[in-house]
């Protein structure tokens, strides 16, 4: 078996594309999204047709209004390929809102639900902010299933099982990045990759937190720079990988084995996580703080340049 097939034995293997059309070569379980996916798609003369439908299907409509149309128009074209779920990701502008995160999750569901898609097969996809944590508590309540991204640290993790969320995702590429920049010339890449690589270290502490006591949210390790970080992840309930990656393992022999393994005995859950607590674990790591607000602006950046391109539509 080449290097993905033999992956698939161990972790779900998730596209993280937009572009649904690379889907079906990979044969994912599940894919996920997001704005800076989804803008790097409609660039493209096949998908710009879906920008300029969404659009002309709502006419008056308010730049935001259309912009959800056209996320769910992407997602409901990719589970006309993937079997499983798809991640559909909220204004980024939201992520320290609890209400207003809320509010546009149950729209989207509703959207979702006028398309014929079951809120089964949705996950929303909300910043680890603790307000975004808060929502994704409210909306499990209610049935909704949310996936908690730009996740970086532990912290995060337990306030994420917390709230009972579906699904984190961990991103594994950018906490390299930042500690590679960090280190500087002292960098040892060679060192440092594999099981020492520090976004791999991060997605191993919190798999093993969640299952040591029992937690059933699931993890999905996000953000790859390169396979072996996926190799060293073998066993991860979940990864959402690029098609790039997913091409590279599909044509590699590399063994892989598992990696990571469910725990042998499950403890007590520790106690739950205050807001007070959460925010100066947050304070106290760098990386994670640093990360978590770069990401949010870049998801923001590219949601407002996505908005652009259907205002000049409009015009």
């Amino acid at each position: 078996m080449n290097s993905l097939d033999q992956l698939r034995q161990h972790t779900t293997v998730v596209a993280d594309t937009g572009d649904f059309d690379q889907l079906s070569q990979f044969r994912p379980q599940d894919a996920t999204t997001n704005p800076s996916l989804v803008l790097k798609a409609v660039q493209q003369p096949r998908y710009y047709t879906l920008l300029e439908l969404a659009v002309a299907s709502h006419p008056g409509a308010a730049v935001g209004a259309v912009a959800e149309h056209l996320l769910v128009a992407f997602g409901v074209e990719i589970l006309n390929v993937v079997p499983g779920r798809v991640s559909t990701e909220i204004d980024p502008r939201l992520s320290h809102d609890t209400a207003a995160s809320v509010t546009t999750a149950r729209r989207i569901i509703q959207l979702y639900a006028a398309a014929g898609v079951p809120r089964e097969r949705v996950l929303i996809k909300l910043a680890s902010t603790w307000a975004g944590i808060q929502a994704a508590r409210e909306l499990e309540q209610q049935g909704i299933r949310t996936n908690l991204t730009l996740l970086f640290c532990l912290a995060q993790a337990k306030a994420c099982a917390d709230a009972g969320v579906q699904l984190i995702s961990p991103f594994v590429g950018r906490i390299y990045d930042w500690f590679k920049k960090t280190s500087g010339s002292s960098w040892d890449e060679a060192a440092m990759a594999g099981p020492n690589d520090p976004g791999v270290r991060s997605v191993v502490e919190i798999y093993t937190h969640y299952k040591r006591h029992g937690i059933q949210t699931e993890v999905m390790a996000a953000s790859f720079r390169n396979s072996g970080q996926i190799i060293a992840l073998a066993g991860c309930d979940l990864m959402t990988i690029s098609p790039n990656l997913l091409a590279e393992l599909n044509a590699a022999s590399t063994p892989v084995e598992r990696r990571l393994l469910p725990a042998t005995t499950v403890e007590a859950k520790p106690a739950a996580m205050t807001e007070s607590e959460f925010n100066a674990a947050l304070a106290a790591d760098a990386m994670a703080s640093e990360k978590l607000n770069d990401g949010i602006q870049q998801f923001i950046a590219d949601t407002e340049t996505l908005e652009q391109l259907i205002r000049s539509i409009q015009a």
